[in-house]
């Protein structure tokens, strides 16, 4: 891959419920991306994945620098890298042999991955079959109270080497403490085991010498980003992205405004929101079900649109969506 290896976990496709688990023309077999946000891996779209796997052959890659993901070259944690990263992979994914191959991917995005997948899906049409964004982190000039000293520290040179300083003296479990306050509306809805296997992947990361380094300047390179005007600037790519789309984003999140939810739908010209009541940053992980319909009923009309403008017939409802 041009922009190096990233390490990529697979959620097989199980085909719809009560089907004989081979992809035909009444067993929809498409495939899907799943990119995950600051500080996150690969995991956080465990549970979503899943369920999605009764019509997704589903892929989950790793950052550059997070999760099993080896740093970029050169230790750049720009934008443009993370991109390109998201590309690569995409590109791999559309080639890999099975139904499926040669055909644009579903590509759901949270946080940072939302951001990076709006750019992808605008620069990069051709990959995209649908795009579903999970609170993405889109450029805001009014940052939540918890994150402007943060935020305006990380931008000065020399800080960030300080701020993976202090990173590398709290401990995983304090870390994951703190996210599921922040990041999670009910903390009551994420299982027990999750938090056990988020405790033990940052205790994985956390002995790679670049962990600290792949938090803060990836942060410096999203607010780096959201200086860009023309046609970098995030929202103007929006504007251009035209595959179907869907918006998700909890009433709770306390990261990313919920107020710009429907301020993106309105943005992408081809787009639906989900605003789920309760929920905080992480919907795939904290409201998987939920999450799941949505995605699943835009991949279906996506699919009758497409065979409808091919004089095709469409394939038959996939029977996790049927009430």
């Amino acid at each position: 891959m041009t922009g190096g290896p990233v390490f990529v976990r697979h959620t097989p496709w199980v085909g719809p419920v009560g089907g004989d688990g081979e992809p035909g023309d009444d067993a929809p077999s498409e495939r899907a991306l799943y990119v995950h946000g600051l500080g996150g891996a690969s995991t956080n779209w465990t549970d979503l994945a899943a369920l999605l796997a009764v019509r997704f052959d589903g892929y989950a890659l790793d950052l550059p620098g997070f999760g099993r993901s080896a740093p970029p070259p050169r230790g750049t944690y720009s934008m443009q890298r993370h991109v390109q990263a998201v590309v690569d992979v995409l590109e791999w994914v559309v080639d890999r042999p099975g139904p499926g191959r040669g055909r644009p991917v579903h590509l759901l995005g949270n946080s940072l991955g939302g951001l990076v997948s709006v750019w992808v899906a605008a620069r990069r049409p051709d990959l995209v079959a649908t795009l579903t964004l999970i609170s993405a982190a889109m450029p805001v000039y009014r940052v939540p109270a918890a994150f402007d000293r943060a935020i305006a520290l990380v931008l000065l040179p020399g800080v960030p080497a300080l701020a993976e300083k202090r990173l590398a003296g709290v401990s995983p479990e304090q870390r994951v403490r703190g996210l599921v306050q922040m990041c999670i509306g009910d903390p009551s809805r994420v299982p027990k085991a999750r938090l056990a296997e988020a405790v033990e992947e940052l205790r994985e990361h956390d002995a790679q010498p670049w962990a600290g380094q792949a938090l803060t300047r990836s942060l410096r390179g999203l607010m780096t980003s959201y200086l860009r005007l023309g046609r970098a600037n995030a929202w103007r790519m929006a504007r251009s992205v035209r595959v179907p789309s869907l918006v998700v984003w909890g009433d709770r999140d306390r990261l990313v405004d919920p107020a710009l939810a429907p301020r993106l739908a309105a943005a992408l010209p081809d787009a639906r929101l989900q605003v789920q009541p309760g929920v905080g940053h992480l919907a795939m992980l904290e409201a998987p079900e939920a999450t799941a319909r949505a995605v699943l009923a835009l991949a279906e009309d996506a699919a009758r649109r497409s065979a409808a403008a091919q004089g095709a017939r469409p394939v038959r409802e996939p029977a996790s969506e049927r009430a």
